[in-house]
């Protein structure tokens, strides 16, 4: 089940985790977004680089909460269900690993993105959807995001 305007907290259809639903996004949306926007939970240690893919994906149609803790961050995972979940591998209290380990095992269908600065190890791009290394995320983060989120529509 994804999240739909009826369980959303804070005034229903108007807000997201405080995010203006009815915001008006630059640029054209994906075709993945003719419908009702999808909403992304996108976990990092570093407020910059959240700061950086909710301005990426917020053009593109997509609703962004972010968490700037891995804790945090499964905790909203836990509570709400979201279209797509964006991770860094490298965070303080718990690594990417392990976070996407339990957003599997509480949410499996939810699909799960992983991005790194530096190398993620095998076990760890088994249990995701998909790996972007941070080099990569200006190009490849969206369309990434797209096909899986487009995937998880069809299924």
């Amino acid at each position: 089940m994804n999240a739909s305007r009826s369980s959303l907290p804070r005034g229903g259809a108007a807000h997201f985790l405080g995010v203006p639903m009815s915001r008006t996004y630059e640029g054209r949306p994906s075709r993945a977004y003719e419908g009702q926007p999808k909403v992304l939970l996108c976990i990092d240690d570093s407020q910059a680089v959240l700061d950086y893919e909710r301005r990426i994906l917020e053009r593109s149609g997509y609703i962004v909460v972010t968490a700037v803790s891995a804790r945090r961050g499964l905790r909203l995972a836990t509570i709400f269900s979201f279209d797509a979940v964006l991770l860094d591998y490298h965070m303080p209290e718990m690594n990417g690993h392990q976070v996407a380990y339990e957003i599997r095992r509480l949410r499996p269908d939810t699909p799960v993105v992983m991005f790194s600065g530096s190398e993620i190890p095998e076990e760890t791009r088994q249990l995701v959807d998909a790996v972007v290394p941070k080099a990569e995320v200006p190009s490849g983060l969206l369309p990434t995001v797209t096909r899986l989120c487009e995937r998880s529509s069809v299924d």
